[in-house]
């Protein structure tokens, strides 16, 4: 989403916060059907990780303020995730009401964006103090790397050094970030496990499930066949006796 420059000509006082702040730019949340798609699959993903987190916000496309009584001051981050301010379902991000700043931004980067996430976004993430600002190309075309990260430190943006396995660490979210077949994919060092949606952990415990009721299945086919082999030795005992 583009960074609101130009002044808004506002013809009477608002009575309403809303009138101030509105809640959309009139902008596409994305640049594509596959940047929409990976959008809502990573943002799924990653509001499964932090469920269970219930001080952890997750949004993605929300109209984030930053100066109090300025709506010209707003930038919408593709993928937003702070920690501290709760779950709760929110209309915009005003970081005055919320009391800090995102710990964690993304953007997806396309043809029309992609100049400006490297140029006006980044000064702007970086002045507001946040501490990580990933950016990701889908087509790989337009940014010096499909995938790049940075961490800020003494107020500068420095890149991620990528690790030995070809992602790219966040140190905020301790999540590490990969390109699998064009696609995001976010991996679990701790816990030592690649991040699924809710669709897709449902599918993989369905089969476990499914693999493990086989594997019963057998094994009582199997304890059944051994108890009538028991059976038919008796019964040959017997008849000797």
């Amino acid at each position: 989403m583009n960074t609101h420059k130009n002044r808004i000509n506002i013809p009477y006082a608002p009575t309403d916060a809303t009138d101030l702040y509105p809640e959309t730019d009139g902008e596409p949340m994305a640049a594509s059907d596959l940047h929409l798609e990976i959008l809502i699959q990573l943002l799924l993903t990653l509001r499964m990780h932090f469920a269970e987190m219930t001080d952890v916000y997750v949004s993605g496309d929300i109209l984030t303020y930053y100066i109090e009584g300025d709506p010209r001051s707003v930038i919408a981050p593709d993928v937003l995730i702070t920690f501290g301010i709760g779950q709760k379902l929110r209309h915009t991000y005003k970081v005055w009401e919320e009391g800090k700043v995102p710990d964690f931004v993304m953007e997806f980067s396309s043809k029309t964006t992609y100049q400006n996430d490297l140029t006006d976004k980044m000064t702007i993430y970086a002045a507001l103090g946040i501490p990580n600002y990933f950016l990701y190309d889908a087509e790989a075309l337009y940014l010096p790397s499909p995938l790049m990260g940075f961490q800020l430190v003494d107020g500068v943006y420095v890149p991620v050094p990528p690790p030995a396995n070809g992602g790219l660490h966040s140190d905020v979210l301790g999540l590490d970030f990969h390109i699998q077949d064009m696609r995001l994919a976010v991996y679990d060092p701790v816990g030592e496990k690649w991040l699924q949606t809710p669709a897709e952990e449902h599918a993989a415990r369905a089969e476990t499930a499914e693999a493990r009721a086989e594997q019963e299945a057998i094994a009582r086919q199997k304890a059944e066949e051994e108890v009538a082999q028991l059976r038919e030795q008796l019964a040959r005992l017997q008849e000797r006796t």
